[in-house]
């Protein structure tokens, strides 16, 4: 009985979210021990087996997320965000500094990054409030205050430690998911006003002097080509050196010459172009739009609207730091720091693309299992 309970559930369950990213993070792994081969650092050689690791936590956690049922998640959505608020002011007062940022929480051996959580805490914040209060369209900005106000508060708070990637990504988030829930025009244009309004006050009072460089070495990478432009143009040599059909796997001269630093977390994608060149470059761009596109007909075939804007939030977890990372290493967008999903080494952010997994196997597992 319990061995038919167990195959019929097998049978339902939906693994398309993790076979998708498994299929990612397999070349990412490749990728991974390909940019860091030939390093002198033993320790820089076995990141790789390290990202192996954290991948199978992140894949358990993913796993665990995805038998919980949504209703729990919405039941729990307020608690898990005002925790994370929290968690946030917890490290601006007692988090742990490293390269000139306050941006984890050290307990033993175990390291947390609230900003990361956040990422989730807000989708789950948000999509409770837009149901609670039974907002679907036609959105003006009224209906905008609140929900703008959990997405600021906690960007606000990660920009101080400064984390000015991660806060950027919380603000994206807010913005795909009360588009999705849907806006009146006349609101779309005033937030573009506030927005371009804000983004240059912001420029002018709130960012430090080398987030102002680095907007600056954007605009002209050749004004410091051996400062701050240094990374953008060695990326553009890299992805233009791959050319059609790349050099080959662990032949970067990029990498083994250490011409690319962060080769392994920021700037994975250039070394990926530079081996694999421009074909595999659609192929693996072909496997994120697979997943894009899993996650728009998930939202769109499930009834519960809590549900739909769920989905929507996690796809754009995946969604903007895709477009920002490849944007940033082709030269199209500023550096800001942001890792591509499961192909950059880094154990907190597997973990949120794990959870993100699991959340929407769990909403599509409700259609059949729950």
């Amino acid at each position: 009985m319990i061995a038919a309970n167990f195959w019929s559930l097998i049978k339902k369950y939906d693994f398309s979210f993790f076979v998708i990213i498994a299929a990612i993070f397999m070349v990412g792994i490749l990728n991974l021990h390909s940019a860091t081969h030939s390093s002198h650092s033993q320790a820089a050689v076995n990141l790789y087996q390290t990202q192996i690791l954290l991948f199978g936590f992140s894949i358990f956690a993913g796993m665990l997320i995805s038998f919980i049922r949504p209703s729990t998640m919405a039941r729990f959505s307020w608690p898990i965000y005002w925790i994370n608020i929290g968690l946030l002011l917890l490290v601006l007062l007692l988090g742990m500094k490293g390269m000139g940022a306050k941006r984890w929480i050290v307990m033993g051996p175990f390291r947390l990054q609230p900003s990361e959580i956040m990422k989730i805490s807000l989708i789950l914040a948000l999509a409770r409030f837009f149901t609670s209060k039974r907002y679907f369209s036609e959105l003006n900005l009224k209906n905008l205050i609140m929900p703008a106000f959990f997405a600021l508060f906690p960007a606000l708070l990660i920009i101080m430690q400064p984390d000015l990637g991660t806060g950027l990504v919380i603000l994206l988030i807010f913005f795909m998911v009360v588009f999705y829930v849907g806006l009146k025009w006349k609101t779309i244009m005033i937030l573009g006003i506030i927005g371009l309004i804000s983004g240059l006050g912001m420029y002018q009072f709130g960012l430090k002097g080398y987030q102002k460089k680095r907007i600056t070495a954007f605009l002209n990478p050749g004004m410091e080509p051996k400062g701050l432009g240094y990374n953008a143009i060695q990326s553009k040599i890299a992805i233009g050196s791959g050319k059609l059909f790349g050099k080959g796997f662990k032949k970067s001269t990029q990498a083994s010459l250490n011409y690319l630093p962060e080769n392994h977390t920021d700037f994975v994608f250039s070394i990926f172009n530079e081996e694999h060149g421009f074909f595999g470059s659609l192929l693996l761009i072909g496997l994120y739009l697979v997943l894009f596109f899993r996650f728009l007909w998930l939202a769109q075939s499930v009834t519960d609207v809590y549900d739909s804007i769920v989905v929507i939030g996690v796809m754009s977890v995946f969604f903007w730091h895709t477009l920002v990372n490849m944007g940033m290493v082709t030269g199209l967008l500023p550096i800001v720091g942001l890792p591509l999903p499961l192909m950059s080494y880094g154990g907190s952010s597997l973990l949120t693309f794990g959870i993100c997994a699991g959340m929407a196997t769990s909403i599509s597992n409700s259609r059949n299992i729950f």
